[in-house]
């Protein structure tokens, strides 16, 4: 068993081997679980979550990258979440820490992880919300969670970050992509990568004609940019990191942010909540007290619907 208290302590002085060893805890639902997250809530609130989503081949690990070169600039200590399918033989990330980002690997600045999703669907390893909060008490500034290109279930990273940046590429039919993704609902900043192919700037128009179809904003209400990048190159780069910080000052200013990191944080609550409840239920298969409910549904003394009450109530009371 590890010291927690320990780990915490090396974790906030920037050891890499603190920081791997608590998201190893979170990601294997440890039972040290619960002592991990009480000891990180104090130090945690201070971090600015950035995710990234898009459509494989758009150019996610590469924008991620140059994104942690721009803020390194700044002097910020940097976390990176790279989220990958998971390997059928080993519920391991295929991908492993990314090749396009080694060249951040010796930076003491930078804290790298891939995370397998393990079959969750959202685009999302399910211990990724609690994997931010080991990174935002061990002091990063920014963290980037890039997440792994799934379509239409992407659009959950918007639930996990401060601000959210949705890629788009030319040529790879993205403006069928974002109607039918509902990431025109999503992003906060868009982001046209390879803008050095032709078809870049018709990408561009396309995305901004869509955004102004689906307006239904007030006077002061956030209008998402579209910068066009060539993240091989960083080009573009800057002009990203400008629009997230000016969206990141709207919504202080607004309040926005407060509610937003308030409803990740209720979201979390509920997932932990229900994933008790299912482990409990799950427990009562052959139990007679199920047996003795389905029997009176037979029997028509009861619907499943008051069961399901009956179910609830006695393991709430339990």
């Amino acid at each position: 068993m590890q010291d927690v208290s320990t780990l915490v302590a090396q974790a906030r002085e920037g050891r890499p081997r603190a920081v791997a060893r608590l998201i190893s805890l979170v990601e294997g639902a440890s039972p040290q679980l619960r002592e991990v997250m009480a000891a990180l809530a104090p130090l945690t609130g201070g971090a600015y979550v950035v995710g990234l989503t898009g459509s494989p081949g758009v150019g996610k690990s590469t924008s991620t990258s140059a994104l942690v070169t721009a803020y390194r600039k700044q002097g910020k200590r940097v976390g990176v979440l790279a989220v990958d399918p998971s390997s059928p033989f080993s519920g391991g990330a295929l991908l492993g820490d990314r090749v396009r980002m080694s060249e951040h690997a010796s930076d003491p600045g930078v804290y790298i992880r891939s995370m397998a999703t393990r079959g969750h669907l959202g685009g999302l390893a399910w211990a990724a919300p609690q994997a931010i909060r080991v990174l935002d008490a061990a002091g990063c500034d920014v963290i980037l969670v890039e997440t792994v290109g799934v379509g239409q279930s992407e659009v959950e990273i918007a639930s996990q970050a401060d601000t959210s940046v949705v890629l788009l590429a030319p040529g790879m039919g993205d403006g069928i992509q974002a109607a039918k993704a509902g990431i025109l609902e999503i992003g906060d900043v868009y982001v046209v990568n390879k803008a050095d192919r032709d078809g870049a700037d018709a990408t561009a128009r396309e995305l901004n004609h869509m955004l102004g179809l689906g307006e239904s904003r007030g006077p002061g209400d956030w209008r998402p940019p579209i910068v066009k990048t060539v993240a091989a190159r960083g080009e573009g780069v800057d002009e990203v990191v400008e629009a997230l910080e000016k969206h990141r000052a709207w919504m202080e200013e607004r309040g926005v942010l407060a509610e937003r990191r308030a409803a990740r944080a209720s979201r979390e609550v509920e997932t932990i909540a229900v994933t008790a409840l299912r482990e409990r239920i799950g427990d009562l298969h052959g139990d007679r007290r199920l047996g003795a409910l389905a029997e009176r549904i037979i029997a028509g003394e009861l619907d499943p619907y008051r069961a399901a009450d009956e179910l609830v109530a006695g393991l709430t009371e339990g």
